[in-house]
Formats: structure tokens, C-alpha cells, sequence
């Protein structure tokens, strides 16, 4: 049976529109998830939202549970994930609005658990090609009928936070490689894959990092109307992609079966 986990922000299951929504509280092995799940319908299929920053985005990046919300979501038998998170673009051509179905990521993190497996076991879990495929190229078929500015592939950059990077930083970052920016990425992918749960990520783009020169003052007002828009495409990209899903075999489902040592 397939059930869709949806990873975001604030008021998420209300963003969505599902119907007969409950609200459940989950404790797992590894503490209390970020907020309690909602659990309804989105155009026959069951959902389960959960907002990775809790209510009112009280909870910084590093202080995320993340494996209480996977584990959460596994418990509950959720089969695929596909997460929202805001980014900040490091290329020209990802303009502010833009949506990004990320295929790679690099980690630049420092504090967290990134594995349930800590006690006897050892979990080296192949993470070569870390979101799963099958749900990228229905995020793309979505997007191309609706006619959202997206971007079918992108490295996203995973910093500790709180605090945004440098100039320096950022430019570092490009060079590297890496095309959009946020705080959230990893360990959530990671994890998603020891869970056996197939993953996608929408990125977001609210604005410019900081490596590029603007004559232009961002404000405030500006980003939280980009991240309105970026909302608004999330949702109406959401309700296309969730029904395309299907049941079938998974490198995402398989690999951590031959991963434990």
C-alpha cells in the first residue's frame, strides 16, 4: 500500500488541503518528532505531513530530530517522502522562484546523527545517488504540465546553520559545484534511505547567496513574497505528482539489506 510522507514547513497539512485530517502524537527510540503528523486524504491517497521545524519554525536546523521523523513516518508505513525546503540559489540561471529537484548534495555539517545504527550494528549505506530517481522524473512530469519554472537536476549544499555563509564561503561553494543552498537536506536523505523509504526534494529558491554582487537591497518583504509563490507551486505541484506514484521495486527500498554490518 502506498503512503506518502510529506516533509516541510509550517501549517503544511492545512497548505495542502487534505481531507478528514488527524492529528497524532508519535514517540520513537529517538525522542519526539518535530511536531505532531497530520494523517489525511489528497485526491485518494493517504498522506502523513509533518513540519521538520515544529510549530512557528521553533526548532533550528541542527536541532531538528530528524531521525524521530523518519523513523515516525516509517512506523506509520509511509513508502515514499518528498520534501520541501527553502534554498538559496548559487548559480544565475536558478532565479528566485525557481524550483529545483535536487539529484546530489554535499555535506558540510558537523553535529548530527546521521544513522539509526548505533549500537551492534554498522550501517555503510550506498548513497552514490542519494534522491531516488523514479520520484525526480515524476516531480519533472508534473512540473513540465503545469509549466513551473524547475530545474530537473542540482547539487544542493547542506551547511550547519544557523547562521547563513560568507562571501567567501559561498563562492567556495560554487566552485565546488554545488548549485542551490540550505540547512536541512542532510541527514534527512540519509536516513530516509536506512529506512528504505524512497526520497525526492522540491528545493525552493527564495533569493541569491550571497556570492552575488547586486546593486538590488533584498529585503525582507521581497523573500517572504518569493516564498509565497514558491509555496503556491509546491502545492499545485504536490497534488499532480502524488497520484502518479506506484508501488514497484526500488533501489531505495533495497539498499540497506546489504548494507549492515
Amino acid at each position: 500500500m502506498i503512503k506518502i510522507g510529506i516533509i516541510g514547513g509550517s501549517g503544511l497539512d492545512d497548505q495542502l488541503g487534505l481531507e478528514n485530517v488527524q492529528k497524532i502524537k508519535k514517540h520513537t527510540p529517538y525522542g519526539s518528532p518535530s511536531d505532531v503528523l497530520g494523517i489525511g486524504k489528497l485526491n485518494g491517497r493517504e498522506v502523513i505531513a509533518i513540519t521538520r521545524h515544529g510549530d512557528k519554525h521553533r526548532i533550528y536546523p541542527s536541532n531538528v530530530n530528524f531521525r524521530a521523523n523518519i523513523w515516525a513516518l516509517k512506523e506509520l508505513g509511509v513508502t515514499h517522502i518528498i520534501a520541501a525546503t527553502a534554498c538559496g540559489s548559487l548559480r544565475e540561471e536558478i532565479k528566485p522562484g525557481h524550483l529545483v529537484f535536487i539529484n546530489q548534495f554535499i555535506d558540510r555539517t558537523t553535529k548530527r546523527h546521521q544513522t539509526f545504527y548505533e549500537g551492534h550494528e554498522v550501517c555503510h549505506i550506498p548513497m552514490a545517488e542519494p534522491f531516488c530517481d523514479k520520484l525526480r522524473s515524476l516531480l519533472d512530469i508534473a512540473g513540465k504540465k503545469l509549466h513551473l519554472p524547475f530545474h530537473s537536476s542540482g547539487t544542493m549544499m547542506t551547511i550547519e546553520g544557523p547562521r547563513f555563509s560568507t562571501k567567501a564561503e559561498s563562492k567556495m561553494f560554487r566552485i565546488w559545484g554545488a548549485d542551490v543552498i540550505n540547512m536541512t537536506t542532510v541527514p534527512e536523505v540519509v536516513l530516509a534511505r536506512e529506512a528504505g523509504i524512497c526520497y525526492a526534494s522540491i528545493a525552493m529558491a527564495t533569493d541569491y547567496d550571497c556570492w552575488r554582487e547586486s546593486e538590488e537591497t533584498v529585503t525582507l518583504e521581497m523573500i517572504l513574497s518569493t516564498m509565497k509563490k514558491n509555496a503556491d507551486s509546491v502545492r499545485l505541484l504536490l497534488k499532480e505528482v502524488i497520484p502518479l506514484i506506484t508501488f514497484e521495486q526500488c533501489t531505495c527500498k533495497e539498499a540497506v539489506k546489504t548494507s549492515i554490518m
